[in-house]
């Protein structure tokens, strides 16, 4: 794990989403990190000194001077760290933080500190979207600190919108990618990778669509992997509720599989290497709605025609990409897989059967067979993040003959 061993400062302002930074505190120290806990003096009206001590392991400090009358050193707390995270990070710390506003132990400490800064916004709706707290974020952007920007949903005041801190998975996953890229070797530094990823969305009409279940979870973690090993990833993704963390990598969002198509092939000749893990939709309707079709009728008929093949017709205009295909099958699966591979003139195949428990659609695990012409290799049950990692390892031994 990237954290195993490193020291994570962890400081907690005064918001509804401090709850969460229980969950963020256990899965830091599960992967083997140490962390250090301080809140400021608002923060105790959300958490309690006790239960972030007890999963922490360490006092939790909230001023500079305890009630016996130690000094907590902002200073020594500062130097210690190997990262300092700002989670729930309010507007108004925010503020505090970048116009150097030190009134508490924590902005003190943030002063202090000499390591990587990570700061996951929480607020609310229009808070969030006022130019101010853009601006104040910007400027933290520019002093070198990572944002984990606030994720849609339902907020505490009722709204509906951005504003909510980033999910501890999020938050814990940004913290290793920084580790993970400072450490990774670059194997694929000056490739350009294309990853199609998700579902496409066919119309019915202006309500109704016919799609499928994918999640585009698969996708988004190859274009994570590629970008940690240096490459320039290209990511075309079907509707998706999947968030990147890394910012370098160029995401387009299309719907059906005609926009998905022509959007591969305003890249196509320019990659090294093209990852096709997007669940196309094979079939949509002959023709669109343009009004809300009413239910008047005990039945509707809807006449369907064949969709483009986006992977047949990069294996048709290959000529110096690599091109890897995904085979999702319930039946006959390795002589599909092959058939595959061999029709659309692809390179390597990646297989999943829906057989397997913990295999395809929304799971966050996956298991996978590959095949090339000449071999087959497969793999346990994993982490679609390290699903990611085999698929690009065997990829890059491809690349190496």
């Amino acid at each position: 794990m990237s954290v195993s061993g490193k020291k994570i400062l962890i400081a907690v302002s005064g918001g509804i989403a401090a709850y969460k930074v229980h969950f963020l505190i256990r899965d830091f120290i599960k992967q083997g990190a140490e962390v250090q806990v301080i809140i400021t003096p608002d923060a105790e009206h959300f958490v309690t000194k006790l239960s972030l001590a007890t999963l922490s392991k360490k006092p939790v400090y909230s001023d500079f001077y305890d009630v016996n009358g130690t000094w907590n050193s902002h200073v020594e707390l500062a130097l210690w760290a190997d990262v300092m995270v700002v989670a729930p990070c309010t507007a108004n710390t925010l503020s505090k933080m970048i116009h150097g506003m030190c009134d508490n132990l924590v902005i003190a400490t943030y002063m202090s500190a000499k390591c990587p800064v990570f700061i996951a916004p929480a607020m609310d709706l229009d808070m969030y979207a006022h130019p101010s707290t853009k601006r104040n974020l910007e400027l933290a952007e520019s002093y070198g600190h990572i944002i984990v920007p606030a994720e849609n949903g339902e907020l505490a005041s009722g709204l509906i919108g951005q504003g909510r801190m980033a999910e501890p998975a999020t938050i814990l996953k940004v913290v290793n990618n920084y580790f993970s890229d400072h450490t990774i070797e670059k194997s694929l530094q000056g490739r350009t990778v294309l990853i199609t990823a998700g579902p496409t969305y066919e119309a019915i009409d202006p309500v109704r669509f016919i799609g499928n279940h994918s999640s585009g979870k698969m996708g988004f973690s190859l274009a994570e992997e590629a970008a940690k090993r240096g490459a320039k990833v290209i990511l075309i993704s079907g509707p998706s509720s999947q968030v990147l963390t890394d910012k370098r990598i160029e995401l387009h969002k299309v719907t059906s599989a005609k926009e998905m198509l022509a959007k591969v092939f305003e890249f196509y000749d320019r990659i090294d290497i093209g990852i096709a893990s997007a669940a196309v939709a094979d079939y949509a309707p002959k023709d669109v709605a343009k009004e809300k079709i009413k239910k008047n009728d005990e039945n509707l008929t809807i006449e369907l025609v064949k969709n483009p093949d986006i992977l047949k017709t990069m294996g048709e205009k290959k000529t110096h990409q690599f091109l890897v295909g995904f085979a999702l099958e319930t039946q006959n699966e390795e002589e599909n897989a092959k058939g595959k591979l061999e029709k659309k003139n692809l390179d390597m195949i990646v297989l999943n059967s829906l057989r397997d428990e913990g295999a395809g659609f929304k799971n966050d695990t996956n298991k996978i067979k590959i095949f090339t012409k000449t071999e087959k290799r497969e793999f346990d049950l994993k982490s679609k993040d390290d699903v990611a990692k085999d698929i690009l390892n065997f990829v890059e031994s491809q690349l190496l003959k």
